[in-house]
């Protein structure tokens, strides 16, 4: 078979955990450093030492560890590179696949042959010295403060109800679903810890995991100081953890580069489809708030692109940052919750046990992914990407065959119509007084454990959205101890503009 010889593949890959060592933690180097570390250890992965200053396109995955002056000009520095395209990309957890696609389309319209894909962070290494007053020496600050890169802007109504933690905002999607499919809330977070207590057995065998660590369900769902409850229904040890000292990174090659590079056919791992997209962006415009018709439509794109379908698909990492985006993936994907025991979802253990490094987790998951491929071959392979309050969306298909036809990329505007066609915004009600239903809901508990407060997503009669707050200690039982979806409210007027249960109907 004549393969194309734009095919892009994957060949180089690399990851490196700084996990602290008790009692005394060691710091993390610089992202400088670590992005340096790992793209040399991913030239070297597959015997090609020449990567690095033969490299086309240098892109770096946003870091929230350090605000350098020029990232990508000084990396390039480091490596003694001359790129002919440089990117310092944006915000959210599909970042590293997205770049990996754009990188692809660019290999087959024949702008480059050859890309760097990076990212890194040290965050657990800035919490610690900020805790203990101390001041990194790390080098190249920006003198200028600049904007952290939001795609859009926050929402007046959201604004009010403080609508802005990813631990406050996943948990209404969970809650949604779980009503939707009339799983009682009594016995419900154990449902949640069969789901993610198999991906702690995968993390306990990855080397480059945070929490190397296998947990039980009963370790994972129960309220201890140790493990306190976050946003109803998740505790502590249910939730991506972002300070995490950790880099990874990829190159991208074309196939007639890999084949001038001297890469063994054996190591390849080739791109066999992609596809990208969004939900509506702010959580009250959603129709279906227990689901996402964007993840079933990108999966989809993916997989119809790779000529597959996912009986054909061996091995998965689905983004895993709350159980609401693994649980939307299934869904999506056309699985069950219990084929995650026939079929792991993860093969890194995921972003609550392997670490979820600020925007960067999915440079880690394809760096795993590729190995896994590599040890199976003739599988494919599927990741899958989420980012923001569940409102991006990204799949790619991977192979160590090369495509059987030449890559046709999915039309993205095509794609985005169609998943705007089936799913038209809601309007949002800012302020609202009178009596409304409760769509879906959470309660956000503070450092001690206890319930804080609540915040719920309301239909109102004339078919707009509006978000509340649940404040009576009360509501706040009764949200944790029975359903409130489909309850009804009454709302007034609260402090900054948001509303307030007043009264909830049972």
């Amino acid at each position: 078979m004549a393969i194309d010889p734009r095919t892009p593949c994957l060949i180089g890959a690399a990851q490196r955990t700084w996990r602290p060592v008790n009692p005394d933690p060691v710091d993390a180097p610089e992202p400088l450093d670590m992005w340096e570390e790992v793209a040399r250890t991913a030239a070297q992965d597959w015997g090609v030492p020449n990567l690095t200053t033969d490299v086309e396109s240098v892109q770096i995955v946003y870091t929230q560890t350090w605000p350098y002056d020029d990232p990508v000009g000084r990396l390039c520095e480091r490596l003694g590179a001359q790129p002919k395209h440089r990117f310092y990309s944006g915000i959210g957890g599909t970042t590293p696949q997205v770049l990996v696609n754009q990188t692809a389309e660019s290999i087959l319209r024949g702008e480059y042959d050859l890309a760097l894909i990076t990212g890194a962070e040290a965050l657990d290494t800035v919490r610690r010295a900020k805790k203990q007053g101390r001041r990194l020496p790390w080098s190249h600050r920006n003198p200028e403060k600049v904007p952290f890169p939001f795609e859009a802007p926050f929402h007046p109504a959201e604004v009010a109800h403080d609508v802005f933690q990813a631990w406050l905002t996943f948990p209404v999607f969970d809650i949604a679903r779980r009503a939707h499919l009339c799983h009682l809330p009594e016995g419900y977070r154990e449902r949640l810890g069969r789901l993610l207590a198999p991906m702690t057995e995968v993390a306990a065998t990855n080397p480059y995991a945070w929490f190397p660590r296998q947990r039980s369900v009963d370790e994972l769902i129960t309220p201890t100081p140790d493990n306190r409850l976050v946003g109803y229904p998740y505790t502590k040890y249910m939730v991506s953890i972002m300070d995490v000292d950790m880099a990874a990174a990829l190159f991208v090659a074309s196939h007639e580069k890999a084949d001038a590079l001297g890469v063994p056919a054996d190591n390849r791992v080739y791109l066999h489809g992609w596809a990208y997209g969004n939900d509506p962006w702010y959580i009250a415009e959603r129709p279906e708030l227990w689901r996402s018709e964007a993840m079933a439509q990108v999966s989809q794109a993916a997989l119809n692109m790779a000529g597959a379908g996912i009986d054909d698909v061996a091995h998965i990492d689905l983004y895993s940052c709350f159980a609401s985006s693994v649980l939307f993936g299934i869904d999506a994907l056309g699985l069950k919750e219990e084929d995650v025991f026939e079929r792991p979802v993860t093969v890194t253990g995921g972003l609550p046990f392997s670490g979820g490094a600020g925007s960067d987790y999915m440079t880690h998951s394809i760096a795993a992914m590729a190995g896994v491929l590599r040890e199976d071959p003739g599988s494919l392979g599927l990741v899958s990407g989420v980012g923001m309050h569940m409102s991006k969306h990204v799949y790619a298909v991977y192979g160590t065959e090369p495509p059987a036809q030449p890559l046709q990329p999915v039309d993205g505007d095509a794609l985005q119509a169609s998943i705007d066609a089936v799913q038209p915004k809601l309007a949002i009600t800012d302020s609202y007084v009178g009596g409304a239903t409760i769509a879906t809901y959470t309660v956000a508990h503070g450092r001690g454990g206890d319930a804080e407060w609540g915040l719920a997503v309301c239909d109102v009669g004339d078919g707009t959205r509006t978000y509340a707050k649940l404040l009576d200690p009360e509501h706040l039982a009764q949200a944790e101890a029975t359903e409130l979806v489909g309850a009804a409210v009454n709302l007034v007027p609260g402090d900054n503009n948001a509303n307030v249960v007043k009264e909830l109907f049972l």
